[in-house]
């Protein structure tokens, strides 16, 4: 069978999709159409045939829009797949639509609900009606949170027996390995990792770093990841006062999850948190937002600690909760989160439930 997988990123689908697209590939032919930002070959080393396509990833340009269902359509003319799997807001609405029109099989992917779900707008309702359409024919809906599910449900999107919840993309035990927890205690070293930009938190997070850092608790703050928004200056202004370091994006973060002593993500929406996964599965503690697609993540006062969304406050009780633990309670801690991964979202069972619903 020929399979062809429809994404918005090359390097998110080797990070998080490349342990399913090595099982497809073990039967069946794979070929990916994602604009290919910097693990293409990476891809093609799994066995995957790459066809690059451009495409504006966050943008509502419609003509943009348009010209990408065209290349959808003349794609599957060209490549005629037998199945289609997308991945992400537009590849499952365009991609959706193109399948549909051209009665080609397809499973979609929702990895979050996005922007446009946070409040009852136009912009929401128009979604909504791309979305009701464009999945209409689809084989199975595959979800990473309950409360996404339930959205499309209520919505009348799709009926809840061709849904398909899973525990996020998983994460792979074997390379997110227990670390040994780092038992100095002069200074509690926070890490973000993520898109800075605000709605994953990132305002809140540096106004709690600066009550811990007036309420004079020593911490310090690296952040992961490139700029989304016009954060620099900001950065600038806190590195200078010499509590955060900033690293830009990293393909290889678990020497970072490493050294810090609790990873924090105070998001405001997720589908499901990576990065949260894979902080817990290498053993350290996990602050992150009380809501779905973070809140798996944690087992609250075991594993981590919750926190209200878009609430500094909030944040910064739990962080100094956290500084005020001993170096055993925390260790003690990221032990719970790693059973925590193994138990829930071992990467294994996620890859075999999702075949199962493709081919099976």
């Amino acid at each position: 069978m020929k399979i062809l997988v429809l994404a918005n990123s090359s390097k998110g689908l080797f990070s998080f999709r490349k342990e399913l697209l090595a099982e497809l590939h073990k039967e069946h032919e794979v070929v990916l159409v994602t604009p290919d930002n910097g693990s293409g070959e990476k891809l093609e080393a799994l066995g995957c045939r790459l066809i690059p396509i451009s495409m504006d990833r966050r943008g509502i340009n419609p003509l943009r829009d348009i010209g990408l269902l065209r290349r959808y359509f003349r794609l599957l003319r060209q490549e005629s797949p037998d199945m289609v799997i997308t991945y992400t807001i537009k590849p499952n609405i365009y991609g959706g639509i193109a399948c549909r029109l051209r009665s080609i099989p397809y499973c979609a992917n929702i990895t979050g609900l996005g922007t446009a779900f946070q409040h009852q707008s136009m912009l929401r309702r128009l979604v909504t009606r791309l979305y009701k359409f464009s999945l209409k024919k689809a084989k199975v809906v595959f979800f990473e949170n309950c409360e996404n599910r339930q959205i499309f449900v209520d919505e009348r999107i799709i009926p809840a027996e061709r849904t398909c919840l899973l525990s996020g993309a998983g994460v792979n035990l074997e390379h997110f390995h227990p670390s040994d927890y780092p038992m100095d205690g002069d200074e509690t070293r926070f890490l973000f990792m993520g898109r800075v930009m605000r709605e994953k938190g990132i305002d809140e997070l540096f106004s709690a770093m600066q009550m811990m850092r007036h309420s004079g608790i020593a911490c310090s703050l690296d952040v992961l990841g490139g700029y989304e928004e016009n954060y620099e200056p900001v950065i600038r202004r806190f590195t200078d006062e010499g509590w955060l370091r900033y690293h830009g994006y990293q393909e290889d973060v678990r020497p970072f999850i490493s050294n810090c002593h609790c990873f924090v993500l105070p998001s405001w929406h997720e589908g499901m948190a990576n990065t949260n996964l894979e902080s817990a599965a290498m053993c350290r503690p996990v602050i992150t937002s009380a809501i779905h697609g973070c809140l798996e993540a944690v087992i609250e006062g075991e594993s981590g600690f919750l926190c209200r969304k878009q609430d500094a406050e909030s944040l910064y009780q739990a962080m100094k909760r956290f500084a005020e633990l001993s170096p055993q309670q925390r260790r003690q801690m990221g032990l719970a989160g790693r059973k925590h991964m193994e138990e829930v979202f071992d990467k294994r069972t996620v890859v075999d439930r999702t075949v199962h619903a493709i081919v099976g």
